[in-house]
């Protein structure tokens, strides 16, 4: 039988003190997953895999060093602990590294409370077969649809268990199901293709592989006979599902590590407007059935509730211990690491503001511009904002949408994109970035 994670986790810090480590944090997870692919109604291919992980940072005085292994018996322990205190010697002193005092450990959480894990049974590869191909067969009934590229479904689940030597001790379980359709219209060169997908933590949340499928054919169909639009500034529509990477670029550039370095086009910008006034951006980790809830962070803090930005206003930056100390902070309990590397910080879930209008009035009311639904490649400056994106989509004229757009360039820059975003009401609530559609009120297009 498979050694208990926190039994391992217990030898992995044991095994550290006596290789003469200070201090020391271990990770294990256990995790199982499985993932079928159909193709033109057969299986084209089945995985599974199961495993343990296992990762152990170790501190000789102000020196760190991690190591990391997926063999867990106990010589394996062993030599980790002794090739880690012997890297740590060697490393370069920070003195900013170290485990978190026991005053500011989390002390209680409610797992529950999170809905982070499905016990219902683990789906059968038949099963996660008869899902893709469900998918694949909707998509192919769509008039003009030609082929799927793909049509996959597959089922994870994790067990983590993290020990530090500082009296920090916790674990929990996550579940994820996946299915997602690729479908491809037309034909030759004027072959379009477009996806579309659920991930969710509950089996029994997912949507149905009928309504995944055809909505991938739908979409391809809408991006056959694509022009390119005439260059010059126009407003830009980025559609709910590429418009949460805005936002990302606001949550890269709050990022304390980007701020310790000054690598950020808002490393001057706490307590200044970066959003509209009568927008917000709230991190939540503790939001139920959500893939960014945390009971802890990777370094044993407490996780909770935040305003990032509150009325337009930046109110913090987004930290770990490390990068807390080097700015003279505290940390936000917002640490993240896996087996083979150390903690940096991480955004949890967070959603913006959700506007009164949905999509189509942004359409109607945008005149003509563009409306976004991908995007290819990235020229950004992390210290200027300067954004340049490779885009296609579908043109809007007076209001109405009239063909598909292809190889054209949007750019502008991200501190006055940001500043003018207009959103709609469209967001997905079970989402970890909770984004709806942003308009950007004016963008450089460069197209024919």
């Amino acid at each position: 039988m498979s050694q208990p994670l926190d039994v391992l986790t217990a030898s992995l810090l044991h095994a550290a003190k006596t290789a003469g480590a200070d201090a020391a944090d271990a990770k294990a997870v256990r995790a199982t997953s499985i993932s079928v692919d159909v193709r033109g109604g057969t299986l084209e291919q089945a995985e599974r895999s199961e495993g343990v992980d296992i990762g152990l940072r170790v501190f000789v005085g102000q020196r760190a060093a991690t190591v990391s292994a997926s063999d867990i018996s106990e010589r394996t322990v062993e030599e980790m602990a002794v090739r880690a205190v012997a890297m740590a010697r060697e490393a370069p002193e920070d003195p900013y590294a170290g485990l978190a005092a026991p005053d500011q450990l989390a002390r209680s959480w409610d797992l529950d409370a999170l809905e982070l894990y499905d016990d219902t049974a683990e789906p059968s590869p038949d099963a996660l077969q008869q899902d893709a191909s469900e998918a694949e067969a909707a998509a192919l009934s769509v008039k003009g649809v030609e082929q799927v590229q793909s049509a996959s479904a597959g089922y994870g689940a994790q067990d983590v268990h993290i020990a530090m030597t500082n009296g920090f001790e916790g674990g929990y379980k996550r579940t994820d199901r996946g299915l997602s359709c690729v479908a491809i219209a037309g034909t030759g060169t004027g072959m379009e293709r477009d996806y579309d997908g659920d991930g969710r933590i509950f089996q029994s949340d997912l949507r149905s592989a009928r309504e995944i499928g055809e909505s991938a054919g739908t979409r391809a169909l809408a991006r056959l006979d694509a022009r390119k639009p005439p260059t010059g500034n126009y407003p830009v529509l980025f559609d709910e599902r590429i418009a949460s990477s805005l936002i990302g670029h606001l949550l890269g550039a709050i990022n304390g590590s980007a701020i310790a370095r000054g690598a950020s086009f808002l490393r001057d910008a706490m307590g200044e407007a970066v959003l509209p006034d009568h927008l917000s951006l709230i991190e939540d980790p503790h939001r139920p059935r959500t893939s960014g809830s945390r009971p802890f962070d990777a370094e044993g803090l407490p996780t909770a509730k935040r305003v990032l930005v509150e009325g337009g206003v930046l109110q913090g930056w987004t930290l770990d211990l490390a990068n807390a100390r080097k700015l003279g902070l505290a940390s936000t309990g917002n640490a993240a690491r896996g087996t083979s590397s150390g903690p940096s910080p991480t955004n949890w879930n967070v959603a913006l503001t959700q506007g009164t209008h949905s999509r189509e009035d942004l359409i109607r009311d945008m005149g003509t511009g563009l409306l976004v639904t991908s995007m290819i490649g990235s020229t950004i400056n992390p210290n200027t904002g300067d954004y340049s994106r490779g885009a296609a989509g579908l043109w809007v004229e007076n209001g109405e949408v009239t063909h598909a757009i292809n190889e054209c360039t949007i750019a502008g820059n991200l501190r006055d994109m940001l500043r003018q975003i207009v959103p709609a009401n469209d967001a997905r609530t079970h989402l970890s970035r909770v984004v709806p559609s942003l308009l950007v009120p004016g963008m450089t297009l460069a197209g024919a």
